[in-house]
């Protein structure tokens, strides 16, 4: 599982700042209670959207397991896996500078 990889493919091809983004549009008078609308209307970005379609889920009696035997001590960590995942990510980050 690599972290931040959801939103890098949601950012992809989005560009930094879509129309109208930003914007502020101000009332032409301000109301007696402070300028406190009773409403609202929030746009989400696209890149907002398809990071809220693609929420992960994860498996709540594995974490539990996992949590317990944690607190056991009897929780075996794979060291060379670890070790594999980590040269691994960085060798993708180091052919992403170079290319």
């Amino acid at each position: 599982m690599k972290i931040g990889s959801n939103l890098d493919k949601a950012l992809t091809g989005l560009s930094s700042r879509p129309e109208g983004v930003g914007s502020t549009k101000t009332p032409g008078k301000a109301s007696l209670d402070g300028g406190v609308s009773k409403s609202a209307t929030v746009t989400l970005s696209p890149a907002a959207n398809l990071l809220a379609e693609d929420t992960a889920t994860f498996d709540a009696a594995k974490v539990a397991r996992i949590k317990q035997a944690i607190d056991s001590g009897s929780y075996q960590v794979n060291a060379g896996a670890i070790a594999d995942k980590l040269i691994g990510n960085a060798k993708e980050l180091l052919q992403g500078r170079q290319g």
